[in-house]
């Protein structure tokens, strides 16, 4: 499967404006990949309180989506502010070529940045099965814990987070992004944003796809705002956990 990485800096706010950028990324690319991974909340920034800015799922992004994945026969993956039963969620969605979409909404709230106040918490992961691999898609902060990241019998084969995680954290991101792949005994992508936000956030990037044993298959330059494809195979990957099933010594435990 090829699995394109959209580094890419995000206009504040400012819906219209970050649909048509993404749009013309994914004209380029069509044909050549099979799944396009944006950042976090790619079409607003991270505008934790800004709820006017949330939406259905019968409203303009989501029906933008499906267009994008039927017409560039290719997958998407990334998250958006839903807005659902009077609450605000960060929801992260995969949407597939044939249109079907699916979501989940981001489990850990970034208090230090205020996302508790004004959004609530998912309760489920979301895990897809597409291209031959199952595909699990968490959201930026959720990387920070590994309970909730862990590959349970191996029940996914890329672990995906997309993310605008700042500069002043680079380390932090560059670090975990590593150890949840050797963990989970998984391919691990990271995609996160460049440039500063309209709360003058930095952001630098370091956008990655790491292999099962944690080696950096690709990755971007810091503050490259770019876009690169990388092949992964499966069957590397299936001899890998049948020579080193350290999956099958995990503790278990129970998330309540």
């Amino acid at each position: 499967m090829n699995v394109t990485l959209i580094q890419t800096d995000i206009v504040w706010a400012d819906k219209k404006a970050n649909l048509s950028k993404i749009e013309k990324e994914l004209a380029r690319i069509a044909g050549k990949t099979d799944l396009a991974v944006l950042p976090e909340m790619f079409t607003t920034g991270f505008c934790t309180d800004r709820l006017e800015l949330a939406e259905t799922m019968e409203d303009e992004t989501v029906h933008t989506l499906i267009r994008w994945a039927k017409q560039f026969k290719l997958a998407i993956t990334a998250s958006f502010i839903a807005r659902e039963n009077e609450k605000i969620y960060n929801r992260a969605f995969f949407v597939k070529p044939d249109g079907k979409i699916q979501t989940a909404d981001k489990r850990h709230l970034f208090s230090v940045g205020g996302e508790d106040k004004f959004f609530s918490a998912g309760d489920r992961r979301l895990i897809v099965n597409y291209g031959g691999f199952n595909i699990c898609v968490l959201v930026c902060y959720d990387v920070r814990f590994p309970v909730w990241s862990r590959n349970v019998n191996n029940e996914y084969d890329l672990l995906i987070y997309t993310a605008n995680f700042p500069h002043v954290r680079m380390d932090a991101w560059d670090a975990l992004l590593k150890a949840r792949a050797i963990e989970n005994q998984a391919f691990v992508c990271g995609v996160n944003r460049v440039g500063v936000d309209g709360e003058n956030v930095a952001y630098s990037g370091h956008s990655v796809l790491r292999d099962f044993k944690g080696k950096k298959i690709c990755g971007f330059d810091e503050n490259e705002e770019s876009v690169k494809t990388v092949e992964i195979l499966k069957e590397p990957l299936e001899k890998f956990r049948d020579k080193y099933a350290f999956w099958k010594d995990a503790d278990t435990f129970e998330i309540i």
